[in-house]
């Protein structure tokens, strides 16, 4: 069965270029202009990856809606409408998966979304059970014991990479790769901003111990 991209783009003429091209190459696509129309697409027909332009609609896919039953984990290719860092940086942010500037090459494009697909194919199992740490990718809700941790798009993915083996540690190239999208480390903080939030929300008892800096090498997710 081929895959599914829906293509969310208001340009008409990308949106009408980009879905000949994949059905070329043996996708199914579905287009969208406006954001409530992809949203609703996402619902109903449950695409293997989304391609958007809008970072509030990114957002809104990865937060989810009171009553609406998309799947918060599809896999988002922003489409930027510049190859401006600070965009790259705004997008993975808002839950994307990976970031392509404005013009794209349509191959590369491809490729990325077959790596995404591959990707995702390959993930763990649905529900990730770590310690006292309970991860559900599906519903996308982490729990310590019983009590249910509020975490925003990156922050669950960062818990769900560390908590998919627990004792592992974690380089910050790698969860910066993983994560983020990120090719080089540069100077960003994201992944130490990040992971010192996600330690304190996880901390809902005193001796919890959650998210374990490794010095000058990276994370893991228990002691």
């Amino acid at each position: 069965m081929p895959s599914a991209v829906l293509v969310a783009e208001p340009q008409l003429e990308t949106r009408e270029l980009l879905g000949r091209q994949l059905r070329d190459d043996g996708f199914d696509v579905l287009g969208a202009a406006r954001r409530s129309e992809a949203l609703e697409l996402a619902e109903s027909a449950r695409p293997d990856v989304v391609l958007l332009a809008e970072l509030e609609l990114c957002l809104r896919l990865r937060e989810g809606e009171p009553g609406r039953n998309w799947d918060r984990n599809v896999p988002v290719i922003v489409l930027a409408s510049t190859s401006d860092p600070v965009e790259r940086v705004r997008a993975l942010d808002r839950g994307a998966d990976d970031v392509v500037g404005r013009p794209f090459a349509y191959d590369e494009l491809l490729a990325r979304i077959r790596a995404l697909i591959r990707r995702t194919a390959g993930s763990s199992e649905d529900v990730i059970v770590s310690g006292d740490l309970v991860v559900d990718r599906p519903t996308r809700r982490v729990h310590v014991r019983d009590t249910p941790v509020f975490l925003s798009a990156k922050e669950f993915e960062l818990v769900a990479k560390l908590a998919s083996q627990p004792h592992r540690v974690w380089t910050k190239e790698e969860l910066l790769r993983d994560v983020w999208g990120f090719r080089a480390l540069g100077r960003t903080r994201t992944l130490e901003s990040h992971a010192s939030r996600v330690r304190k929300k996880l901390c809902v008892a005193p001796d919890d111990r959650f998210v374990v800096n490794v010095w000058g090498v990276g994370y893991r997710m228990l002691e």
